[in-house]
């Protein structure tokens, strides 16, 4: 019976019982009928109850946000900025639907010693819906790595049944209400409170058609491994370990700015948070002193404290990791550049553990886990390069490829080392972003497949060819 707890102070906040036996059948049984009957339904229809769904997280915003808080720490001045992310991604992949899922005609090739021309033939390629999604979605952002999936899989004529984080259960619930309130047919959207000996059962069963898993590599190989033989599709997006290289030539205080939230946001707990850093040389002294200086602005405690910039990590065995990654680095020889006095903690929130400093590191090398294992947390290790070529050895040297991030004030540089640069998103002046008209999407340790976009739709319904004979 899993049992949730504030990280923030140790409060319960509630209690549920995991789905039995007969509950996951009749859900899976309600999705296959659910979904018959929704791929028939107009896609405007689909679009206005999908709509309906987002005006009712936007008119609960601030009942969610706070909730949000509650659940996994982050401070509340900042938790209603996921519903209104709900909104603006939600809304685009309803937008682009019609045009994502048209049939596509194709027209009669002209190519050089070849011609294919016959008048008496037509071809359309039409995408056809998988059936029924299981999407597990994280804790770290709830909502908005649900809504990647949920939306476009519901647009494509898919039915869907959501399994979330232990520590995040209340909001596959809110979810089924956003969906009620909505008008979605019965069946279509479902969520299951599952163990993880439950999910793998569920994910091999012959009605689910597609699995979409947001979390660790190590659970995303477990997962792959449960679903080997069985042909279904399956994406993932998995851990990160994102680099930021500044150039000489960035603008210094906008990209320390950028920075500070890009390592500290969320408390590190993000799969696209800036975990290095490599900054040119002859800037290395300014940059470093500029971080530090921004770092010790934030405020450290509750996450219902609206003065809170920087709450609890997930619980005290993530504290754990992430010291033993400081304590691992400082005995090689990396300097701290934070202390505890930087962050004075009130003695009750300081027993409950879950608590983390942030923490800057320099003297950091490459090869510390600092800078090659995911971290999950407000530390920052920061390394001086050469040149160019340098910083993309470092950047790329990484079992993960998600996101990367050039500082610069010349385009066509950073143009010309995105191309070479091992990132599933390479961003120039911003990091930590998620633009919804673009695909979302690893290499590497970070995954496969993709959400957003009008390519999400592709990995979420199957071409079919359809040939039409004219008689004249």
């Amino acid at each position: 019976m899993p049992t949730l707890y504030s990280p923030s102070d140790g409060t319960q906040i509630a209690e549920r019982t995991l789905a039995s036996a007969n509950d996951i059948a009749s859900a899976l049984s309600n999705a296959s009928r659910g979904q018959a009957q929704w791929r028939q339904i107009p896609l405007a229809e689909r679009a206005h109850i999908c709509q309906q769904a987002i005006i009712w997280f936007s008119a609960n915003q601030a009942m969610l946000a706070r909730q949000i808080s509650q659940l996994m720490g982050r401070p509340i001045q900042y938790a209603q900025g996921e519903i209104a992310g709900v909104k603006e991604r939600g809304q685009y992949m309803i937008a682009i639907a019609e045009h994502a899922l048209q049939d596509l005609e194709i027209k009669d090739l002209e190519i050089k010693d070849l011609e294919i021309k016959d008048p008496t033939y037509k071809r359309l390629i039409r995408r056809v819906p998988l059936g029924t999604a299981f999407i597990i979605a994280p804790w770290n952002y709830p909502y908005l790595t649900a809504v990647n999936s949920i939306i476009p899989a519901l647009m494509a004529g898919n039915s869907v049944i959501l399994k979330h984080a232990s520590q995040t259960l209340l909001c596959a619930e809110q979810f089924a209400q956003a969906f009620q309130a909505a008008g979605l047919p019965a069946g279509v959207f479902q969520f299951l409170h599952l163990d993880h000996q439950q999910t793998i059962a569920a994910l091999q069963e012959d009605a689910i058609h597609f699995v979409s898993f947001t979390g660790s590599l190590a659970a995303g190989k477990m997962i792959e491994k449960s679903l080997a033989g069985t042909l279904k599709p399956l994406a993932l997006e998995l851990g990160g370990k994102d680099p930021a290289y500044v150039r000489a030539d960035a603008d210094l205080a906008s990209s320390i700015t950028s920075l500070v939230e890009g390592a500290f946001f969320n408390s590190g707990q993000s799969c696209c948070a800036i975990e290095r850093i490599y900054v040119a040389e002859e800037i290395f002294p300014d940059f470093v002193k500029g971080f530090v200086a921004a770092t010790k602005k934030l405020t450290l405690g509750h996450a219902l404290d609206p003065s809170t910039s920087l709450g609890p990590m997930i619980n005290q065995q993530a504290v754990k990791q992430a010291q033993q990654q400081i304590q691992d680095a400082v005995a090689a020889g990396a300097i701290t550049h934070i202390s505890a006095q930087d962050f004075p903690l009130d003695e009750t929130l300081q027993q409950q553990g879950s608590y983390l400093k942030p923490q800057v590191l320099t003297q950091v090398k490459q090869d510390m886990a600092l800078m090659q294992e995911e971290s999950f947390a407000p530390i920052i290790g920061i390394m001086a390069v050469t040149d160019d070529h340098q910083a993309l050895r470092f950047m790329n040297d990484s079992d993960f490829g998600l996101t990367a991030s050039i500082w610069t004030q010349d385009e066509a540089a950073f143009l010309h080392l995105s191309t070479k640069v091992q990132a599933g998103t390479v961003y120039m002046n911003r990091c930590d972003y998620l633009d919804p008209s673009l695909p979302w999407s690893g290499i590497k340790g970070s995954g496969r497949g993709c959400s957003l976009s009008h390519l999400a739709y592709q990995q979420l319904t199957r071409p079919q060819s359809i040939h039409i004979k004219r008689f004249t």
